[in-house]
């Protein structure tokens, strides 16, 4: 469970841009990484380690988003979907470090106590129990706040993507 709680905090956003485009939309995007990492967390037993485990979730994305557009009846030419190996170009390299010096300040442009709980988590793993605990809460609230200061932080990554 450790292992994929680090894969989750390493490859979130990888994942995430990934689906984003395959989907096109942000919510369906959302969901298919939510799947994505369900579907990890039951197959983790499975992935050998001859491959990068950015690799093997992004795999995992494109065949859940094949599967469901199949169930619509929907096809799409398989060269279509965008293959994670493509990302590998030095243009994309220095755009993702981009992207992330610009979650960081975003991040840090976050309110007390979302700035503060959202690093604590994403960024050193802390369990949601000792945030919690740290501000005389329980785990529940440091989940909520952690995942609406993520929410802010990608709402906030959309508009100046989009500028």
């Amino acid at each position: 469970m450790e292992k994929l709680e680090q894969a989750y905090l390493a490859y979130f956003l990888d994942v995430y841009r990934y689906a984003l485009r395959l989907c096109g939309e942000r919510m369906a995007a959302e969901d298919l990484t939510s799947a994505t990492f369900l579907r990890a967390m039951d197959k983790l037993h499975t992935f050998r380690g001859e491959g990068e485990l950015r690799t093997w979730l992004c795999s995992i994305a494109r065949n859940l988003r094949l599967s469901a557009l199949r169930r619509q009846g929907r096809e799409i030419p398989l060269d279509a979907v965008p293959e994670p190996a493509d990302w590998a170009d030095p243009a994309s390299l220095v755009a993702e470090k981009d992207a992330g010096r610009r979650a960081l300040a975003a991040a840090l442009a976050l309110n007390e106590p979302a700035r503060r709980v959202f690093l604590l988590r994403a960024l050193h793993g802390q369990p949601f129990y000792d945030i919690g605990r740290e501000y005389g809460k329980n785990a529940n609230w440091a989940c909520v706040v952690y995942h609406r200061a993520r929410k802010s932080l990608m709402q906030a990554l959309e508009e100046t993507d989009e500028t």
